[in-house]
């Protein structure tokens, strides 16, 4: 079955989403950054969400963590909860 790892930053809107992001592209710490704007739980360990299977995370974040590019900031991703950064930081088939 399979499996993977990620990390994500939980923001209310797009635009503080796209903020971020360009903040993580000219070398801000993710971590940090999840830790200081976060508003999901997971924040206080910088983002991460530790390993989890198809299925267990809602449709528009797990299209993204189990397609796109292992290492890379994808996002804007919007889901029920608000808007989302995910890193990818591993995958097994």
């Amino acid at each position: 079955m399979a499996k993977t790892a990620a990390r994500h930053i939980l923001v209310r809107t797009q635009h503080e989403c796209e903020a971020l992001k360009q903040q993580i592209e000219a070398g801000a710490d993710f971590a940090a950054l999840a830790q200081k704007h976060s508003q999901c739980p997971s924040g206080k360990q910088g983002g991460d969400l530790g390993t989890f299977s198809k299925g267990q995370m809602v449709k528009e974040f797990g299209q993204i963590v189990f397609s796109e590019v292992i290492g890379k900031v994808h996002g804007p991703v919007q889901t029920q909860f608000g808007f989302h950064l995910i890193e990818i930081t591993s995958r097994t088939e």
